[in-house]
């Protein structure tokens, strides 16, 4: 690609951020090339984040008719599945799975507890009360 044709099309970043890209100058040589962004990478990055809203939307959903606990949600936040999140825990897949329940919640140690909100970067009374919005 041509350094002048080098895409500038502003996407979830507002164009706050720019990235590298790699163009080719009028020397025929490449040379780095900011830019603010490029329609097919924001309309990838636009449905990722929609599929993590929706991600969200259900954990809520979940907790607000008692078939999940805070975890649920935390968890969906910040983009994790069992498995990460029982790698950054230190326990079995199955205990988190089990904590993802309202009773498995209710039976976590105070130390369980701290760690689950140290990973999500909470404190614990958020982790403890956390609501889900009626939006």
């Amino acid at each position: 690609m041509e350094k002048d044709k080098v895409p500038q099309d502003e996407g979830i970043t507002g164009g706050v951020s720019r990235e590298v890209q790699y163009a080719i100058d009028e020397n025929g040589k490449y040379v780095k090339v900011m830019s603010t962004g490029w329609e097919p990478k924001n309309i990838v990055n636009d449905l990722a984040w929609e599929d993590i809203q929706e991600q969200v939307d259900i954990a809520n959903e979940q907790i607000l008719s008692g078939k999940a606990s805070p975890i649920m949600y935390f968890m969906a936040k910040n983009q994790m599945d069992v498995t990460l999140l029982s790698n950054y825990i230190e326990i079995a897949k199955w205990k988190v799975k089990r904590h993802l329940k309202p009773k498995g919640f209710k039976k976590l140690t105070q130390e369980q507890l701290e760690n689950y909100a140290k990973v999500f970067e909470i404190s614990l009374d958020e982790l403890l009360n956390y609501k889900p919005n009626n939006e």
